[in-house]
C-alpha cells in the first residue's frame, strides 16, 4: 500500500471528488447548448462519479454495518442516525443510478441526450450538496466507537483504486471544453 498515510489519501480522494462536483455543477448551470465537445466531458464525468461514488457507498455501508456491530444496544438517537445514514445511502444510489442511464445515453445518443444529462446531473449535484458528506448522528457515533484500525478498514483504499481515481480524474479535466468556465 501506498506510504501515503490514511487520512491523506482519503482527504486527497475527497478533494478530487469535490472538484469534479464543483465543474459538473458549474457546466449544468452554463451548459452545453448543443455542443458536441461536452458529450466526453460528461461522461468522463460520470465515470468518475461511477468509481468515486461506487468506492463512497461500500465505506458508508461499512460504516453502518460497523455501526451497528459495535454499538451494542441501539437507543433513538442511534437508530434515527443509522436510519439518517440508509436513507441518504438510498437516495445516492438512484441518483447516480439515473446519471449513469444519462451517461449511457450521451454516448449511444451523442449531444440529442445533453439535456436530459444536464437535468439530472443538475439534480444529482443538488443531492450530493445537501445530503452527503459527514452527518452529525453516524458519524458521532463512528468517532466514538471506531479505532484507527476500524477507520482504515472502513476507507478500504487500495493502490489500485487509488491508481483507478487518479485516472479518471485526469480523465475528466483532459475532456474539459475549451468553452467552459471553471473557477480557480
Amino acid at each position: 500500500m501506498s506510504q501515503q498515510p490514511l487520512r491523506e489519501r482519503v482527504a486527497n480522494e475527497r478533494r478530487r471528488l469535490k472538484s469534479v462536483r464543483t465543474a459538473l455543477t458549474v457546466a449544468v448551470a452554463q451548459g452545453a447548448k448543443g455542443d458536441a465537445g461536452w458529450v466526453p466531458f460528461y461522461a468522463a464525468i460520470a465515470d468518475y462519479f461511477d468509481a468515486s461514488m461506487h468506492r463512497l457507498h461500500i465505506q458508508d455501508v461499512r460504516m453502518g454495518t460497523m455501526i451497528r456491530s459495535k454499538i451494542g444496544t441501539i437507543d433513538a438517537a442511534a437508530a434515527r442516525g443509522l436510519e439518517e445514514l440508509d436513507a441518504r445511502l438510498a437516495g445516492n444510489q438512484r441518483h447516480l443510478g439515473l446519471m449513469l442511464e444519462a451517461r449511457d445515453a450521451l454516448r449511444r445518443d451523442g449531444v440529442a441526450a445533453l439535456g436530459r444529462f444536464e437535468t439530472v446531473a443538475r439534480d444529482y449535484t443538488h443531492y450530493i450538496t445537501t445530503n452527503m458528506g459527514h452527518h452529525g448522528p453516524s458519524t458521532d457515533l463512528a468517532q466514538r466507537l471506531f479505532t484507527i484500525d476500524d477507520w482504515s478498514y472502513m476507507a478500504g483504499i487500495t493502490d489500485e483504486e487509488s491508481r483507478t481515481e487518479d485516472t479518471l480524474y485526469q480523465r475528466v479535466f483532459a475532456a474539459r471544453p475549451a468553452n467552459l468556465q471553471l473557477p480557480d
